[in-house]
């Protein structure tokens, strides 16, 4: 007998791709606010300035502020520490406001008054126009707090911050510390005299807490959009 051997099928021949570097990570809608390459690329401008024993460094003083705002929320660590150092602009007249001041001012400026207005529109703003490292506003986060928790409601849903400072070194201070609060809010870089906060602004100098793009936050927006197009403006800047 015969057997017969079935010719094995060739393998085609296919072109060689050549595979692209992976691109770098870019958080989804998030580049729109923050501008996300070029701090990243200021970043790396930045860090490379250092050597790598000292780069190494970096993680750890943040880790140390983590754990120093986990332990008490209820201060102005950097700004404590940054006229401790003596860091601050003399010339200017750059003087911090003592938390246990802002403290006061926050239990007074409350009052009755925040419970209507989270009735009317769901969520009160606390601004500062001259921000320094964000006392003012961290004892402002706290008092409403306070206040909320008697409603059983939760101030991360119900609070925005609003802060604007023209010194880049402190705005940015208050940034990390009310980011570490869990606030929904942003910090604006700039005189805000000649420069105040706006609905029209570019965006390219603020600065937006994480929990400023939590979904309760972002639903809030667009409800505002679609308010602001029927006339009914609650004035919420971006």
């Amino acid at each position: 007998m015969f057997r017969w051997n079935k010719a094995k099928p060739k393998k085609k021949k296919t072109a060689h791709v050549r595979k692209e570097p992976p691109k770098p990570y870019t958080p989804p809608d998030i580049p729109k606010f923050t501008n996300y390459t070029k701090r990243e690329e200021r970043y790396m401008r930045i860090i490379k300035k250092y050597r790598p024993e000292e780069q190494k460094l970096f993680p750890e003083l943040l880790a140390h502020f983590v754990m120093v705002m986990e332990e008490n929320p209820e201060q102005d660590f950097l700004g404590k520490l940054y006229m401790t150092l003596g860091l601050y602009d003399s010339h200017s007249g750059q003087v911090f406001t003592p938390y246990h001041v802002c403290q006061m001012m926050a239990d007074i400026s409350m009052g009755d008054t925040l419970k209507e207005e989270i009735d009317r529109k769901g969520y009160v703003t606390i601004s500062d126009p001259c921000c320094g490292a964000g006392a003012t506003l961290i004892a402002g986060a706290h008092a409403a707090k306070k206040l909320m928790e008697k409603e059983h409601l939760n101030f991360q849903n119900h609070v925005l911050v609003s802060a604007q400072d023209i010194d880049e070194l402190v705005a940015l201070m208050c940034y990390l510390q009310i980011s570490l609060l869990g606030v929904a809010g942003y910090v604006k870089v700039g005189n805000s005299l000649t420069e105040p906060i706006t609905s029209d602004d570019t965006l390219e100098n603020y600065w937006f807490t994480p929990m400023y793009f939590s979904d309760i936050w972002e639903t809030r927006r667009t409800i505002q959009r679609i308010r602001s197009v029927m006339g009914a403006d609650y004035g919420f800047p971006v």
